[in-house]
Order: structure tokens, then C-alpha cells, then sequence
């Protein structure tokens, strides 16, 4: 989640399993066509802000769990943060939200985690009692698949822009619901969930979350293979911000939000045609 509000266990995937990298290929923003390159290729040079660790419940379960899988949590963590700039950006050519400085906590508390801070001062807490729920039955492979999966998600809320012209993350719905959206949207384009399994069925996309996210992968997938970064940065030329605004300059005038909801339920069968 965004800021101070916890998301809650309810509205993760809890069941894991292996996860996998993006190494889609990047492309210049605006020119025609794909290169090979990998995500790590591209943005290998970007400077993804000083990344500042620090376990603050050293002697807890979920820490001791969390250093036996990650054993350079820095390196890990910078490498995450490519694979979602890769997710919302063409390239470091763009205009990027700027992170200065990345504080990544662990602490023993309620919830499971949450981003705050802006101006280029980031900072991100996970809490190791989820942890620990995520490591029932010792499933080392569920507990990384969970841990990635949350990271990928609040380092979204770091680097992705901001609709304008709407108010803000604690006062407008639509603006709440991209954020969302976009954050388990990355989650879900990198393998952080279970597919369709963990996909929620019927809502709306100003449910944000899984519900919103799910459907924006699906846009990518069968709309616009760029549509992810084409929606990120819509946030920037249309003001004041607005779903079916930013469809219409993504994929065309001739498409409306409330209609493309519909075809996506219809396509997965959540209702009849």
C-alpha cells in the first residue's frame, strides 16, 4: 500500500509458488519497434536510490526467515526496482519519478507492508510477523514467492507517477484506484501473483488492487503491448486525470473504460456476453 494505510493479508496472494523475472525487451519511449534488450541491460546504469536497509527486529522468527532467503537484501532489492522500472518506463531516457534514498525496513508489527515518504526520501517497512505467517508449513519457496510479490508492489508506489488535477492517494477515489491498480498491475505482469488463481472475480476496476491490476495486464496483453507504460505516463499529459480520458489516449477515441471492463469479464468469463 501507498503511505501510511496498511494493505491488508486479505487482499494479497497468500498461496505462492516459484516466481520468475521480467526480461521483456524495452524500447526507446516513441520510436516504432522492440530491441532485445533485457530489463538488466537497460536500466543496469539507472540509479535507483541509495538503498538503505535495516532489519529492526533482529531477533524475530521473520527476520532470521527472511535473511535465509535473501542473503543481500541491497542487491536484491535494487535488482526488484529494475524489473519494475522496466514495468512502467521504456527507458531511463523517460521522466522518472527520482528516489534518492530507498529506507527498506523490517519491523515487528502488524499488517504487511506499506510505502511512505516522497520528494526523492523513500522509505518501506515489511513486517516480519507476515513473514512468518507466509513461512507456514516451512515453505521456503512460498515465503519468497510472498516477499518478492509485496516488493514489487511498494516499489511501484516509489518510482510510478501520479494522476493531476484530481486531489490526492487520501482524497479521491479514481486517483486511490490507479495507484492500486498499477502497483498489483506490476505484480501481476512480473508473476508476483498465482495467475488465474489469485485473479478476484466480478467488482470493478475502482476497486483498485488485484481488480484493477489484473484487468490493466489484460489491456497490455490484448490491447496495447505497452499499454502498462502508455498508462503510467498518461498521468502526465492528461490533466486534470481521468480513467476513460487516459484509454482514449492510450488505445484510441474510440474506446471507453466501462465498455473495456466488460469485454475483459465477458473475455474471462465472469459474466455472459
Amino acid at each position: 500500500m501507498k503511505k501510511q494505510f496498511l494493505f491488508i493479508a486479505s487482499g494479497l496472494c497468500i498461496g505462492l509458488s516459484a516466481c520468475t523475472s521480467q526480461t521483456t525487451g524495452a524500447k526507446t519511449e516513441g520510436s516504432a519497434g522492440s530491441n532485445q534488450a533485457t530489463a538488466e541491460e537497460v536500466w543496469k546504469d539507472y540509479f535507483v536510490g541509495n538503498i538503505l536497509f535495516e532489519d529492526k527486529a533482529p531477533q524475530s522468527e521473520g527476520s532470521r526467515i527472511y535473511h535465509s532467503i535473501i542473503v543481500d537484501p541491497q542487491a536484491y532489492i535494487a535488482e526488484q526496482a529494475r524489473t519494475v522500472l522496466n514495468t512502467l518506463y521504456y527507458s531511463p531516457a523517460d521522466s522518472i519519478v527520482p528516489v534518492n534514498n530507498l529506507h527498506y525496513k523490517l519491523e515487528d508489527t502488524d499488517g504487511v507492508s506499506a510505502k511512505g515518504g516522497g520528494g526523492g526520501e523513500i522509505g518501506i517497512f515489511y513486517s516480519t510477523r507476515h513473514i512468518e505467517k507466509s513461512f507456514a508449513n516451512n515453505d521456503t519457496a512460498k515465503v519468497f514467492f510472498e516477499t518478492r510479490g509485496v516488493l514489487l508492489h511498494e516499489l511501484t508506489h516509489a518510482y510510478q507517477l501520479e494522476p493531476q488535477g484530481i486531489g490526492s492517494y487520501g482524497t479521491n477515489k479514481v486517483f486511490w484506484a490507479f495507484i492500486e491498480g498499477m502497483a498489483d498491475a506490476v505484480r501481476v505482469a512480473n508473476g508476483g501473483f498465482n495467475g488465474e488463481e489469485d485473479r478476484p472475480k466480478g467488482g470493478n476496476y475502482m476497486d483498485g488492487y488485484r481488480r484493477a491490476g489484473y484487468f490493466f495486464v489484460w489491456l497490455r496483453d490484448n490491447k496495447d503491448p505497452d499499454f502498462l507504460r502508455k498508462f503510467n505516463r498518461s498521468t502526465l499529459e492528461i490533466i486534470p486525470w481521468s480513467f476513460d480520458e487516459a484509454i482514449k489516449l492510450v488505445l484510441g477515441k474510440e474506446y471507453q473504460i466501462d465498455a473495456l471492463w466488460q469485454e475483459y469479464q465477458v473475455a474471462m468469463g465472469d459474466i455472459n456476453s
